[in-house]
């Protein structure tokens, strides 16, 4: 384990980006859940080796199929092989850890159609993954060939790489008209002109597009439609259905695309409400078909063009851009607040014109920190930076995202690694994690023990008094967003505060509306460093005790306290 991952290249497998065991460890080591926290079990990752850092060294993860006595018998004798090749097979691949779930493509249930004939040594199988853009699609395959070809009497392994069938969406999943087909909304939103949002949106959907998802696009800005300048369909208007009056989408590099700019009219001078129900209708009345993701370019501000979109339509996640300076920081900060109250998870940063490179050197003319701040204060998962680059501004008036005419590039490659980010975090919120992987966190009011009810990823639940983590809002109305200074007096906040909603914000925060009114979002990193002011559960009398459901409604977790009455 403690040689150089160079030098022994056959010896290593990738459990998580950027991290390696010795294959030899393998079964004895499992990722640890959570944000940078060891499993209380363990020792801190600062007391351990350099090489077991980030990882739990427990108790031995026991293969599928295979009792501890005959592990220890096999041990005994020497046994490098299991009798059986279809388990030899499944045995190979469980070495293959999914890096979002933190377990073995076998025990995720990954593995289909499986057929062995070691007479020949052919191997026939299917990895069914759960999304046809999954990021890791190609390692897996990699992978899997290493893995089950190094089998000494294999000669012939038939891989076929797939993803989970499209579920049945109905009129019940908040998918009006058009949409009914359309597993996943993204939307991407900045709240304030100029930032480079239209930019992200549509290399954002290319890159959705060339990995492997079927992907639409939807200008949503009526006053100032980009989607026309961006992109150069053959057909570059849009055709209305004289039967069933739906409008039939663009196309444009195998990306459906939808743009008030393609009605022939340019930009429209209306008001908002008409505005609103404008752009409802193009959104729903689209005949979108079947979309893995659709990609939602929200117009600059909060207003009621925003607040009916989300209101409409279901979106599952959202996707933040801004730039370096305080005046954009202060703007989006905003945005984000108005998805949280319409429960909409935020899961990636986008900075735009970060930074720019010349003579050797890195320029920051705009600043540093808005990225960094975002992150920080609204524990969002993920932050891509992009430079200030001539080709990507040039591609954009040019009618062919860079994404698309120069695939290989850097700033293409940053692409890669956002539209990567979406896929993983919607996969983890959208209930694509299979059976066997771990749990995200729940949250939930406790009525009995009036407090907040906590679980995070690593499984442990903790109850935190409402007036606690009242106390320790974040938000531009407890604490000055810049110098960092507290500016509500906690003293103010009661004891017997209790809260009137609770939501959570995907995989990364809690949203709290509070009986005053107040509006709170506070991050699972934060909840977690308030674990040791936790409060003992008491045993309740079963006869007292309220039901707790919880469902997954639009790619959100629902909680609700079920009294007896």
């Amino acid at each position: 384990c403690d040689q150089p991952l160079p030098q022994l290249p056959t010896m290593h497998t990738s459990l998580v980006p950027g991290k390696a065991v010795c294959r030899p460890c393998l079964p004895t080591v499992r990722p640890v859940l959570g944000h940078g926290t060891a499993h209380p079990a363990v020792p801190s990752p600062a007391a351990r080796p350099s090489h077991e850092r980030g990882y739990d060294v427990a108790a031995p993860i026991m293969p599928f199929g295979r009792s501890r006595k005959t592990i220890a018998a096999a041990a005994a004798t020497g046994e490098a092989a299991i009798s059986n090749p279809e388990d030899q097979v499944l045995d190979a691949l469980r070495k293959i850890i999914d890096p979002d779930f933190g377990e073995d493509i076998v025990s995720c249930g990954f593995i289909k159609a499986l057929a062995v004939n070691q007479s020949t040594g052919r191997v026939q199988l299917t990895i069914e993954l759960t999304t046809p853009a999954c990021p890791v699609k190609d390692m897996f395959k990699n992978q899997a060939n290493e893995y089950v070809l190094a089998l000494p009497w294999v000669k012939q392994l038939d891989l076929t790489m797939t993803a989970q069938p499209p579920k049945p969406i109905t009129a019940a999943s908040g998918r009006p008209g058009g949409l009914a087909g359309v597993k996943h909304i993204v939307a991407v939103s900045s709240c304030k002109g100029g930032v480079g949002k239209s930019t992200t949106a549509v290399n954002l959907a290319y890159t959705l597009a060339q990995m492997g998802a079927k992907v639409g696009i939807f200008d949503a800005d009526v006053y100032g439609p980009s989607l026309p300048v961006m992109i150069s369909p053959e057909i570059p208007i849009l055709e209305m259905d004289p039967q069933t009056k739906a409008l039939k989408p663009t196309v444009f590099e195998g990306v459906k695309a939808v743009s008030f700019g393609f009605a022939g009219q340019g930009s429209a001078i209306m008001r908002g409400a008409m505005v609103s129900g404008l752009i409802t209708q193009m959104l729903t009345t689209s005949e979108w078909g079947e979309l893995d993701y659709l990609v939602v370019d929200f117009p600059p501000g909060t207003g009621d063009i925003q607040l009916t979109l989300c209101q409409t339509v279901a979106f599952d996640a959202a996707v933040i851009v801004t730039t370096p300076q305080r005046l954009a920081f202060i703007d989006v900060a905003k945005g984000i607040r108005m998805f949280a109250k319409l429960v909409v998870p935020c899961v990636a940063v986008v900075e735009n014109m970060s930074y720019f490179e010349a003579d050797g050197k890195t320029y920051f003319p705009f600043g540093k920190g808005s990225g960094e701040r975002i992150q920080q204060d609204f524990g969002l998962p993920n932050l891509i930076r992009f430079p200030i680059l001539q080709d990507l501004s040039a591609a954009g008036d040019g009618g062919r995202p860079l994404v698309v005419s120069d695939p290989t590039c850097a700033a293409s490659r940053e692409f890669m690694e956002l539209g990567a980010a979406v896929v993983r975090e919607i996969a983890k919120m959208g209930g694509s994690a299979p059976s066997g992987a771990a749990r995200g966190p729940r949250c939930y009011f406790d009525k009995d023990h009036g407090a907040i009810s906590v679980r995070l990823s690593d499984g442990v639940e903790f109850l935190l008094p409402c007036a606690l983590v009242r106390r320790n809002d974040t938000s531009a109305t407890s604490v000055n967003e810049w110098t960092g200074e507290r500016q509500a007096d906690p003293t103010s906040v009661p004891e017997d505060i209790r809260p009137a909603a609770v939501n959570q914000l995907g995989n990364y925060a809690l949203q709290i509306t509070w009986e005053d009114g107040f509006n709170q979002v506070i991050t699972y990193e934060l909840l977690d460093s308030l674990r040791g002011l936790a409060i003992p559960r008491r045993v309740v009398p079963t006869s007292s005790a309220a039901a707790t459901v919880s469902a997954s409604v639009g790619g959100q977790q629902a909680v609700a306290d079920l009294d007896d009455a």
